[in-house]
């Protein structure tokens, strides 16, 4: 067939002038987390509203024109309309958090954001979970950066996403009749999707290009809108590139290594040109795990090209406006490239920069000496951020430990890695049953102020017996729709009559209901609940209180060991004995897990200590009103407090897998026999568990208000946008002046640290000392020919252990009392002695610059 070039034309719904709003509301996702809207949409048609997976744009696409005739004639539709839209612009011009903070007058120990109208933050990221009707994510990190959006709506912070508008996206899964999962790929109609195309001054839809070898790459701007936030996509199908470039943007997490290079290089380096093109260059980048963080290098070009600057004085401005979380607990789970092929596509790119090729290539290496090391976009972007993250307090730890070697000499516990803890925006995930409640008995402040314990603690006034009835309520629609699935994916299967009957009577809605759902990936220990199935047998199929699961994820498609995991739990499923109370449901995905989250009792997880990030959906659970059964891993490290819930095990962490896995198998079992099964039946007379209730407004009390995207946001806001853009600011004005000082600076520092060092230190007390006393401490540092403004020298203290390491250090500056010349001076600083034990101390100098962010970062430390 000969190659045509197709004219095409767009067709839309036509709506009568009176149903035009419905328009303006599919194409705002803000009606995705307002039950109402939702409710608006789905009454225009209930079937066709699930036949095209709540997606408003198709169902408008859709519905019989006789259908809308009617409803513009429909009085009570109407007022539902015109309610839903005063909704809207009361949402969109309503205060918010972020205008409170920027008018608010700093105190005397704040820092203004320094010109708050100027701030814009780019939120990068390869995925985006938003909404099940726009199939660009695959699991938890792209539902988190959706979460991120809808919270930095609320919040009415100056944030717009960046990602890629894939054209197949991620697979849809389906089990063949061995239970092993089958992928296929639907490919989505950007036309029926809620994406509003970005054009040019001449009319013509806005492309930027990235120079690759031998020729431009071109990608088209889409927009979605997410409330107040909008999320651009870049798409290179366009007619302007070849059809392999075409399909770069053709799915997500496909191809080889060589497809992921170049999927990273549009977004990192096209995505920051897409916002330039925008007129909207941003002042913050964030870059949500490492697959974006070329951005790095081309904001670094264009501030070059802009002001002149070195690469080297570039880095420390794009540093200053760079924030990095992290995700992956184990290194295997890190972008890495040969360096061969990252040279291949960069080459030409970089023929714009003046830099050597060597220099580039050691941004992304632990030890930048090695020429044989792979490229690794986590360091790369580490190393051209001014604030990383983890997503937990304890995978903030594993993160120091993992990427200790970039900074060899500074403390494991001091490695410049924080943590901020991921959260769950909570209106996309609760139940319309529980927002009537909470609004009921909660006010609605709790909406508008989720970060509010205050507002969280108000769960007592709540009767036992209608929360509990509320979420009995759930649990009876989650069986309703597990059934329905269930029958569907055996019809597809060709399964015989005798099965479909079986699934029928699948599970009972009045029955224990555990949950597990997640990607199935082998940490996670899917399988761990089978492995004594005799005895799990005797717990779930217990006449007077029986049990029952509901297993959902997808494995990654070359993820043979996680696709092991899903078979073995399908072959348990057909067992006569488990075959009421055992499921496990297809093609799992944001509708699929609202239904899990909403209406389980128990949430499961099992992952092995500790691979597990964060985590995010047992909190989805809690205020829905079900509890979490988990591994002390991730999250729930900070969520437990004993009585929200139940742990498994103490946090052990173990080098014997098959032993940990018959430990804490053991341990789950013995919990439900215990304690989960004989509370969650011991009925008052009106047959509410009363303790069950109790343990759930624990949960709630304990857990709402702060494991939710608002808290979240606001602390990357006080912590990391703001201080980046105040440096970014500071460093940018004035033709870049003071980046240019820094980096002088800097130089002037690395050529002469070498001869810094800690000639002596001597200590003025009695030994023992007293609760109350303070050990006085002198050093004679020798600088050489820095200044003592140009360093800080520091007592590094703190309580020894067994191993004779200082594992929770405090610092202390030190005052110079004396200069003795020959770049000799004499510092002093007194240790408080606050608690008993033996203490350890070392004297220390590091680098000192108003401009410099974090000193440690530099890896410069002289220790005495």
């Amino acid at each position: 067939m000969t190659d045509r070039r197709w004219r095409t034309f767009v067709v839309l719904p036509q709506l009568p002038e009176r149903l035009q709003p419905l328009q303006r509301l599919a194409y705002n996702l803000w009606w995705s987390w307002n039950p109402d809207a939702v409710f608006l949409f789905r009454r225009i048609d209930p079937e066709l509203f699930e036949t095209v997976e709540h997606s408003p744009v198709k169902l408008l696409g859709q519905v019989a024109q006789s259908r809308l005739d009617e409803l513009q004639q429909d009085d009570g539709f109407l007022a539902h309309m015109d309610r839903v839209c005063t909704a809207l612009d009361e949402y969109l011009a309503g205060s918010t958090w972020y205008r409170e903070v920027s008018q608010r007058k700093p105190g005397a120990h704040e820092a203004p954001i320094c010109d708050a109208s100027e701030l814009r933050i780019a939120y990068f990221s390869a995925e985006f979970g938003i909404h099940e009707s726009i199939p660009v994510y695959s699991g938890g990190l792209g539902v988190l950066a959706g979460d991120t959006l809808k919270s930095a709506s609320d919040l009415g912070l100056p944030l717009c996403g960046v990602s890629l508008m894939y054209r197949l996206g991620y697979f849809r899964q389906y089990l063949n009749q061995d239970g092993w999962q089958q992928e296929f790929y639907p490919e989505n109609d950007f036309f029926n999707l809620p994406l509003i195309p970005e054009w040019d001054s001449q009319g013509q839809p806005l492309t930027i290009s990235v120079p690759f070898p031998g020729r431009e790459v071109y990608a088209r701007i889409w927009r979605i809108q997410v409330g107040r936030v909008p999320l651009y996509l870049l798409d290179t199908n366009v007619p302007q590139n070849s059809p392999e470039d075409r399909g770069i943007t053709g799915q997500l997490y496909g191809g080889d290594q060589d497809m992921r290079v170049r999927q990273e290089m549009i977004l990192g380096i096209g995505g920051i040109r897409a916002l330039h093109a925008l007129g909207l260059p941003p002042t913050v980048c964030h870059m949500n795990e490492g697959h974006s963080a070329f951005l790095g290098l081309e904001r670094i070009r264009m501030l070059m090209t802009a002001h002149g600057l070195s690469f080297a004085e570039a880095r420390e401005v794009v540093a200053a406006g760079n924030v990095f979380t992290t995700h992956t607990p184990v290194p295997a789970g890190n972008d890495m490239f040969p360096p061969h092929l990252v040279q291949h596509y960069l080459s030409p790119y970089l023929q714009q920069v003046p830099v050597d090729w060597g220099q580039i290539l050691a941004l992304g290496r632990q030890n930048p000496h090695d020429p044989n090391e792979p490229f690794c976009m986590t360091i790369l972007a580490l190393r051209l951020a001014g604030a990383s993250n983890g997503v937990s307090k304890l995978h903030g730890r594993v993160a120091r430990h993992m990427w200790r070697n970039l900074w060899p000499s500074v403390p494991e516990s001091e490695v410049p890695i924080f943590s901020i803890t991921n959260g769950i925006h909570t209106q996309s995930w609760l139940s319309p049953e529980m927002t009537q409640l909470y609004d009921r008995y909660l006010g609605t402040r709790w909406r508008e102020r989720p970060t509010d314990h205050d507002v969280w603690k108000r769960i007592d006034a709540i009767p036992d017996a209608e929360l509990w009835r509320t979420h009995e309520r759930r649990r009876e629609r989650l069986v309703a729709y597990v059934r329905r699935r269930l029958i569907q994916q055996l019809r597809r299967r060709g399964a015989p009559q005798i099965e479909l009957k079986w699934a029928e009577e699948a599970l009972d809605p009045e029955t224990l209901t555990i949950g597990f759902a997640r990607r199935f990936a082998t940490y996670k220990r899917g399988t761990l609940i089978l492995r004594n199935l005799e005895r799990l047998q005797r717990i779930i199929n217990d006449k007077e209180r029986p049990v029952q699961i509901i297993f959902a994820g997808k494995a990654h498609p070359r993820d043979h060991g996680g696709k092991e995991l899903i078979k073995e739990i399908v072959h348990v499923a057909r067992r006569p004995e488990f075959r009421r109370r055992i499921v496990f449901v297809e093609d799992y995905d944001m509708n699929l897990a609202r239904y899990l989250v909403q209406g389980v009792d128990v949430w499961l997880n099992n992952p092995r200590r500790p691979l597990e990030a964060s985590g995010t959906s047992g909190m989805k659970v809690v205020p829905n009103g079900g509890l979490n059964l988990s591994i002390l891993d991730g999250w729930w490290v900070e969520g437990y407090s004993g009585d929200n819930g139940w742990a498994i095990g103490a946090g052990e962490e173990y080098t014997d897998y098959g032993y940990q896995d018959e430990v804490e198998s053991r341990a789950i079992y013995d919990l439900l026999e215990e304690e989960i099964v004989p509370l969650f039946y011991t009925r008052g007379s009106d047959g509410v568990p009363r303790e069950w209730v109790q343990r759930v407004k624990r949960s709630i009390r304990t857990i709402c208000g702060y494991f939710n995207t608002n808290r979240m946001i606001q602390e990357y806001a006080e912590r990391c946008y703001f201080p980046a853009h105040r440096h970014f600011a500071t460093l940018t004005a004035d033709g870049a002046k003071q980046a240019r000082q820094l980096h002088a600076w800097r130089r002037r520092i690395e050529d002469n640290w070498s001869k810094v060092r800690v000639e002596h230190v001597e200590a003025r007390a009695s030994d023992p000392l007293r609760v109350g006393n303070s050990l006085q401490v002198q050093a004679r540092v020798h600088l050489g020919d820095l200044h003592p403004e140009d360093v800080e020298v520091q007592v590094f203290h703190g309580l020894v252990d067994s191993l004779g390491d200082i594992p929770h250090p405090e610092t202390l500056p030190m005052h110079p009392v004396q200069a003795t010349g020959n770049g000799l001076y004499e510092y002093r600083a007194d240790i408080p002695c606050r608690t008993t034990g033996q203490h350890g101390y070392a004297v220390r100098i590091l680098p000192h610059h108003p401009d410099l962010l974090n000193p440690l970062a530099t890896g410069l430390i002289c220790w005495g």
